[in-house]
């Protein structure tokens, strides 16, 4: 049976996009204007800003060019790495990118019949144990040279990432509204996942090759069973988000892993007492920059004593721009946190070895009061677990995410009386073995 899907504040894709044709006219959001409301909530806009739609920006503007990929991803002025680093995963999974662009091949422009393009298109987003259909139209932010001001494609007529990103936006209250957040939400968003954050002792990992080993195998199961994992290396205090490290890594930027892989060494690489295998991971960094100087970078002496065919042989390939290999030493020596999407599928013929799920439903309410006592706090009402595997049960708890945009404005009036989000979904993961 499909799964039911919300339409998100009511909007309904089909009948809008009718609607627009038959008056013949392109869709203008009332929700999500094309105004500074939309960009905002703190900052003022940039000098020069304007409103475009793909056809004022380009001649032959598409949805997709050539598929999907990662290279269709660069991150724009907004400090939203944690969104890019989440929707790269997603790219090269077929299956989970045709949930969040639904009908993609229907909302492509067709240059044969210009009149059937109304400027509507929508996205979905997991939200609140239910997927929820987010309406837009086409009209996107570019500076005073009629560039795109936040995220886009490597290829200047490809719209899709722009225009999921203001679906998100949207989702989440403006664009400003995705300043900084966290890749652990933005995979459940993406997927409707479970998420595990892994907080790294870089110490133990980097002194006990044990360690490290059985972390290895961790993140290679994950990856074998279509996980979606991220990593990024937490500012100390005193340190600057977004500083650059002497080796060419990023402070509190979000990267994403897209292969884990142990390979042979070939004999010319071999040192007097060397291991004659590595433990490899491939990164890519959503900027689109290979920013790793240090072994297997491609100026390393490692990459450039090998051929491109030798590379290949070992499983050494890079496909997308921003993609680089890393030792996995080196990855524990200075990564501190990962996060491990795990995919939870719905199916009752998905395989024993992948996650299935069970759902709890509660709400968040005030709790009462008395007299005398201070102003109401929020509980929830709710007992629930997240089970990471048959003989380990430990208790679990949820983050109350509702508009960023309000969370952030920290509007305190709305915790009196009124209810926040009802009916909160609570996830009970199980893997099987």
């Amino acid at each position: 049976m499909p799964e039911q899907i919300h339409n998100f504040q009511g909007q309904s894709f089909h009948k809008l996009k009718q609607a627009c044709l038959r008056r013949g006219g392109l869709f203008k959001d009332p929700l999500f204007p094309a105004t500074a409301q939309s960009l905002f909530y703190k900052r003022e806009p940039p000098p020069g800003l304007t409103w475009k739609r793909p056809r004022e920006i380009c001649k032959d503007p598409r949805l997709f060019v050539d598929g999907i990929s990662t290279r269709d991803l660069h991150q724009g002025s907004l400090g939203n790495c944690w969104m890019v680093a989440a929707i790269s995963c997603l790219a090269s999974q077929p299956s989970l990118w045709k949930k969040v662009i639904p009908e993609h091949v229907e909302q492509e422009w067709n240059p044969k019949h210009p009149d059937l393009y109304a400027g509507i298109f929508h996205f979905r987003f997991w939200r609140l144990g239910r997927w929820m259909d987010v309406v837009v139209d086409d009209r996107l932010p570019v500076n005073g040279d009629g560039v795109l001001l936040f995220c886009r494609s490597a290829t200047p007529r490809e719209f899709w990432s722009a225009l999921l990103e203001k679906a998100y936006a949207k989702l989440n209250g403006c664009y400003e509204a995705l300043e900084g957040g966290n890749t652990t939400e933005a995979l459940i968003d993406f997927t409707g996942g479970v998420s595990e954050p892994l907080s790294l002792d870089r110490e133990a990992l980097s002194l006990h090759s044990d360690q490290r080993r059985v972390f290895f195998q961790t993140l290679t199961k994950a990856h074998e069973r279509k996980a979606l994992i991220t990593c990024s290396i937490r500012p100390a205090e005193g340190e600057t988000v977004e500083s650059v490290l002497d080796c060419g890594l990023v402070r509190g930027h979000a990267y994403g892993i897209t292969a884990v892989r142990k390979v042979r060494l070939a004999e010319k690489l071999l040192q007097a007492g060397g291991m004659t295998r590595l433990f490899m991971v491939r990164m890519r960094n959503p900027w689109g920059t290979t920013d790793w100087t240090g072994a297997w970078s491609q100026g390393s002496q490692q990459w450039q004593q090998m051929s491109r065919a030798e590379r290949e042989k070992m499983g050494l390939n890079v496909r997308d721009i921003g993609e680089f290999w890393m030792d996995f030493k080196d990855f524990c020596r200075y990564f501190t946190d990962v996060v491990v999407c795990r995919l939870v599928e719905r199916n009752l013929l998905w395989p024993s070895s992948h996650w299935k799920e069970v759902r709890h439903y509660g709400e968040w309410a005030p709790a009462p009061a008395s007299l005398g006592s201070p102003p109401p706090t929020t509980v929830l009402h709710n007992n629930h677990t997240l089970s990471l595997g048959r003989n380990n049960v430990k208790p679990g708890g949820t983050k109350q995410r509702g508009n960023r945009k309000e969370a952030r404005l920290g509007e305190s009036q709305q915790r009196g009386g009124r209810r926040c989000e009802q009916n909160k979904a609570v996830k009970k993961a199980t893997k099987e073995d």
